[in-house]
């Protein structure tokens, strides 16, 4: 079986269950899909056959990042300053953008899977959860399976979040008549792609969550049944949460989103929002007590222009928080390591008006590997320890941008941001990214090809 030795790493984040420590001047050993070992002169012996060295000198090792939102179809419909939010009332904004979501083809969600991973795996993501709720009719029903295929392509361990949306325009939702589902339709789809794909056994690389998009566009039974599925088949639950809708839902139910979908059981352990921008303390404690999670995306802020998510309120009640990119409809990249930056900052920008103080960068770098681990229910991935994944990024520090940062690897990526691509990613013990390179691919054909596919498609 195959296997790294990096050696010589200047630091290395190890994290045995009990938070992150800095590791300076060791050896980590991976083999298979996992890590062995790491401390000083592992190669002193002789090592397992198979095993590739690798000069680590300079690097600084990380967990890999988990990625716990995103919209990867989204990628087709990036750079549009006419979407402007802040020219747009969201009802306007959506009436705009999801009309031209509605166009995209099968060829179109595999190639913006594809573009999505890969700036993932270059910025240090190993494992993404992709929400894809966007099913036009004449793309048919196999989406998810060629998203399965990107990441297959790609090595990346991928958690397919299957979507939908359910209530017509007529009755109160954004969504176009082409991107609907009946109820029947999504369930039927969920219970298949669980059948085909979901795999439960340690490291794996291919899991299913039930998605329903939003509350506020999807029937009630829509909700009922997604819970029945997912506690059936033992996956996880998501969906949009906090974001605006809340005054909406009150008035078609008589009360709040969180009250809403604690009533019809989606929330608890098995469960996890994704913004919660909009939720009072009240309701951040009803999610903490009931143990659902929080996927926090920082960067749609910038463009939404919306409050600030409360992170040191749901930090000071407990709540799991992991991090997402989002898609490009509010956030133009797939970069998730920016994304810990951005968090941070936010946090900063708005400290003196919280009851709460921000958490120190650490924990941010917390919410970005073992926080999205929690939320997506894994217990191998999120930290660098014998016995976990080998899932891991590598960022040579002897680099001019590091200059008077290096005493504190655990800050460094919240606090001061990395700037550049990784110098290596591995996943599952594979190295899918190095020197600039995906190796075995060709990435400027990999960006022709999904080139070609964006503009056979009119908007």
């Amino acid at each position: 079986m195959a296997g790294y030795l990096l050696k010589n790493c200047a630091a290395v984040i190890v994290d045995e269950g009990k938070g992150p420590v800095v590791h300076r001047n060791v050896d980590l050993l991976t083999k298979g899909p996992a890590i062995v070992a790491i401390g000083e002169n592992l190669g002193a012996d002789a090592l397992p056959a198979g095993t590739t060295v690798q000069d680590a000198a300079g690097w600084f090792v990380y967990p890999g990042l988990v990625n716990t939102h995103h919209h990867f179809f989204q990628c087709f419909v990036r750079n549009r300053a006419d979407l402007d939010w802040t020219k747009l009332s969201v009802i306007e904004w959506l009436d705009r953008i999801y009309p031209i979501f509605s166009q995209l083809n099968e060829e179109c969600f595999y190639h913006s899977s594809v573009t999505a991973m890969a700036e993932m795996i270059k910025h240090g993501c190993t494992t993404a959860l992709d929400h894809q709720y966007n099913f036009p009719r004449h793309a048919g029903k196999r989406l998810i399976d060629r998203q399965f295929e990107a990441a297959e392509l790609l090595g990346m361990r991928f958690h397919a979040g299957r979507g939908g949306n359910t209530l017509p325009k007529s009755e109160g939702s954004t969504i176009p008549d082409e991107m609907l589902e009946t109820t029947d339709e999504f369930i039927a789809d969920c219970a298949r792609l669980i059948d085909a794909y979901h795999d439960t056994s340690p490291f794996s690389m291919r899991q299913v969550v039930v998605a329903p998009c939003q509350p506020v566009n999807c029937y009630r039974e829509t909700f009922l049944e997604s819970v029945a599925l997912a506690r059936d088949r033992g996956v996880m639950m998501h969906t949009h949460v906090g974001e605006g809708e809340s005054p909406v839902i009150q008035a078609r139910h008589g009360m709040r989103t969180v009250d809403y979908l604690e009533e019809l059981g989606f929330a608890g352990p098995d469960a996890f929002y994704a913004h919660c921008w909009e939720l009072n303390h009240d309701e951040l404690r009803k999610m903490a007590a009931s143990g659902t999670g929080v996927a926090h995306c920082p960067e749609p802020v910038y463009l939404v222009g919306a409050e600030v998510t409360d992170i040191p309120a749901m930090a000071a009640f407990g709540l799991r928080v992991g991090l997402g990119c989002d898609g490009a409809a509010s956030n133009d990249n797939s970069n998730l390591m920016h994304c810990l930056h951005s968090a941070y900052m936010l946090q900063c920008l708005v400290s003196s008006s919280r009851a709460h103080p921000v958490p120190p960068p650490v924990d941010f770098l917390g919410y970005g590997t073992t926080g999205g681990a929690s939320l997506l229910g894994r217990r191998d991935i999120g930290r660098l320890a014998p016995g976990m994944a080998a899932d891991l990024f590598a960022i040579d520090t002897r680099r001019m941008d590091y200059v008077g940062t290096r005493h504190d690897p655990l800050s460094l990526i919240a606090r001061v941001g990395i700037g550049m691509a990784t110098d290596m990613t591995m996943i599952n013990g594979r190295i899918v990214w190095q020197k600039g390179e995906f190796p075995g691919l060709d990435e400027a054909k990999l960006a022709a090809d999904a080139e070609a596919a964006l503009s056979a498609v009119e908007f």
